[in-house]
This record gives structure tokens, sequence and C-alpha cells, in this order.
């Protein structure tokens, strides 16, 4: 970036109009940029479902409009679809929830399917004659840039059900920024050549982590008996043990802290919960929350400690402490186990409860109480086989870290392109930097 360019940010950071710019009501932009209404741009779209299609979408933040089931695994709308709008492809959707990352709702267009239908809360709209980039405003809509519109025309407090009180007429006169035709091609084809590559290492992550279900079911499940060699040292399964969970561990396992988050103070320990663990089984620092408890102690993770998911719908996932997450609390809903390294190794373990026939046990045991739940009791009795040799648990449990090691530094890498994506999106679509500099 030219010094230039860093003191033209600096300068519309301290909202002052650097040579070239001018002030708009979406903000400093170009000299050449134009300023148009919403409805300039799109015409909205009220078309019926008259046709009786079953494609119900919703909008999801990573796929756009994506069918309810595929996102969901069942159907949330009601059962007469006949007053849901009919959209086809190439055309919008604005979902007035608001839900992480898009506290103003989200904005998506339908790329996946030729037609669908969306609930009758959403307002559907297409791109007019006027608006000869559609494309661009797929990304200006994904970087919030029509936040600041909608929050200003939005009722203060008005949120009922998770929606946001916004009208029809309100949101189709809010403005919108309109570069040069040729510049706005040229940021679209520039986005979206970033999403191809955070599309190909999505790609590649997902790739990565099939072959390591794979490779688990090799080393550890029971398709592959016969002795094989693994680094070096003689796999042999027929002479592995059948142990339970409790067998495992140094004590049985202890429930979490019931206390409510709260924001950074000094000397606070981290919390962990639920959600702080991602589908990999990893700790999620985007969102760090902290706990503010006298007697936190004995619910500090340590050495060897795996937590287990009790209730709701991601029971069973699990997350092996790892010391370089920090000093970390659990939460209530999370029950820990103390793995004793004198017997077995403790990623042996964590892998045995990432396996297939582990999450086809917590699909029925936890069922059966109608509400997904597993309590301490019945996980302990999880059963499973482990080889009692050292050698073979660690040949076992380094080549499974080495797995789980590159698809962590792919999926860093991922993260990287992401935030290139986010910083270009900020820079490129509010005339901060153009594209021929």
């Amino acid at each position: 970036m030219t010094p230039e360019i860093e003191k033209r940010i600096k300068a519309v950071q301290a909202g002052r109009v650097p040579a070239g710019y001018k002030r708009t009501k979406v903000g400093i932009v170009p000299k050449d940029w134009g300023e148009v209404r919403f409805h300039d741009m799109f015409s909205r779209v009220v078309r019926k479902n008259k046709e009786g299609n079953t494609n119900v979408l919703t909008i999801s933040a990573q796929y756009g409009l994506i069918n309810q089931n595929e996102f969901f695994n069942k159907t949330v709308a009601s059962d007469d679809k006949s007053n849901y709008y009919l959209m086809k492809k190439g055309e919008f959707a604005y979902n007035k929830s608001y839900s992480n990352g898009y506290p103003f709702g989200a904005l998506k267009r339908l790329d996946f399917y030729d037609k669908g239908i969306v609930s009758p809360l959403y307002i559907c709209f297409a791109a007019s004659e006027n608006n000869q980039c559609p494309d661009f405003y797929v990304h200006y809509f994904e970087a919030g840039l029509m936040n600041k519109e909608i929050q200003a025309f939005a009722q203060e407090g008005a949120r009922n059900h998770g929606l946001l009180n916004i009208s029809v007429d309100d949101f189709f006169n809010s403005n919108l920024l309109n570069p040069p035709l040729s510049e706005q091609k040229k940021i679209a084809e520039i986005l979206a050549t970033q999403d191809r590559v955070i599309e190909l290492k999505e790609k590649l992550i997902a790739e990565k982590q099939s072959q390591k279900k794979y490779l688990m079911s090799v080393l550890l499940g029971d398709d592959f008996k016969k002795p094989f060699k693994l680094n070096g040292v003689t796999i042999d399964k027929k002479k592995w043990r059948d142990v339970s969970l409790s067998d495992c561990c140094l004590s049985e396992g202890q429930y979490g802290l019931n206390a409510p988050a709260c924001a950074f103070k000094d000397n606070l320990p981290k919390y962990i919960r639920i959600t702080d663990i991602d589908e990999d089984g990893r700790y999620n620092r985007s969102s760090v929350a902290y706990v503010d408890v006298d007697d936190y102690e004995n619910y500090l993770l340590n050495e060897n400690d795996v937590l287990l998911v009790r209730t709701g719908s991601t029971t069973g996932k699990s997350y092996l402490y790892d010391k370089n997450d920090g000093k970390l609390v659990y939460a209530g809903f999370l029950i820990r186990f103390n793995i004793n390294p004198e017997f077995v190794d403790k990623r042996v373990v964590y892998a045995c409860l990432n396996t297939n026939s582990y999450w086809k046990w917590v699909g029925v045991m936890s069922m059966r109480s109608g509400q997904p739940g597993i309590n301490a009791t019945e996980y302990s009795k999880y059963r499973f086989k482990i080889p009692l040799d050292k050698k073979e648990q660690k040949a076992i449990a380094e080549v499974l870290s080495a797995a789980d090691e590159e698809i962590s530094l792919l999926q860093k890498d991922l993260e990287q392109e992401k935030l290139k994506k986010k910083s270009l999106m900020q820079l490129l679509l509010t005339g901060l930097v153009r594209v021929n500099e």
C-alpha cells in the first residue's frame, strides 16, 4: 500500500475529505462515484408460489440462499406454501432476522438453484435495467455496507422474535453507492477471484478431513483387523483391549461451572462453552468470553483433560485441552474426563471419541429421552478398543496428530484468505483504494 493511500485512509477515518473525494449520505467516496436510491437499482419481487414449488430456502451466512433441509436437516416452513414468494436464480432476498455477523439482517442472491421459495417475511428483489453489474452488489451487501442505512430507519427497540421492524418503502428508499460501471466490474472480478481462492482452500480442507476419517477407520475401526506396520511399529488389533471411558480416566466425569460469561477484565480466566468448540473440536478464539467468579479453580482445565458436550444438537462433540489455548474454565453444559497418561495416550482416547462407531453410539444414546443429551455416567460407560502397548499408542497418536496439524495449518491459511477478502471489500467497495492504483 502506497503512502498516498495510507494517508487517504487515515483522513477518511478521521472524518476529513481528501482530494478527489466527496461527502455523501453513505460516506466519503470518490467524486466520480454516484449515489442512488435502492429502487433505482433493484425492483421488488412479489411473485407468489402458484406453481407449488417445494424448494424452501433459508439464508445461510456461508452459502447464501440454501434449501432448508440441507441447512437444518428439516423443513421449518408452514404446510401451506402458496403465500411464499417464488424466486428465480439471480434474484435477491433480505432476511430481517439479525444473527451472528449480521446485526441488521442478511441480503443474499439465489445462486445454487433455478427456483426456490422463501417466507413472505423476506423482502425479495431483482436487479433492474439500470443495474448492469449485479455481481458488484453481491459483494456490497456481503461487506455490510447496507447496515448503516438499515440502522437509520429500523425502529429503535422494535425487535420482535429476532426480526427487525423495517418497512418495504424505507428499504427501497435507502441509499446505495454507484461507482462507474467499469470500476464495478473490476471490483467484482477481483473479489470473485478471492472467493475462488477461498473455495479451493475449503475444498482442500474437506478432502484432508475426509482422508483423516478414513485413516481413523483404518487405525481404530474394526474393518481392518490384520496386523500392519505403522512407522516401524506393528499394529495388532487382535491384542487390543475392550475398555470403557472410565477405565481410561483418573476420576469420574465432572460437570462444568454454572455461571454467566462476561467481557474481558484483568486476571479473569477464559470461559469455554459449547459454542466455543468448533466443528473440528478446536477452541474457537474468535469470540473469547470470560468468567467472573471466586471459586473457578476447580473448573480449570488441566493436561490430559477431555471435554464432552452433554446436551443440545451438538451432544457428543469433544475437545482435548491444549495448553496453548491458555487458562480455560469449562461451562456447565460440558463434562470433563481426565485421561490417565500411565494407561493410555490422551490422543488415542480423543480419536476414539471421534470415530464413526462413537457417533453412532451418540445418536442412539442422546435421543432416548427426547431432548438430545448424555450424562456423565452414560459417557463413562462408552466402550471402545485400544492398544495396551505404548509403542502402538504413540505410533497411532503421532500419525493422527500429524493429520490434525496439517488440517489446522490449512484452516489458519483459510482464515487469512477470508481476512484478506474482508479487507479488500472494505477498501475497494468504498473507493478508499481505486482498482487502477
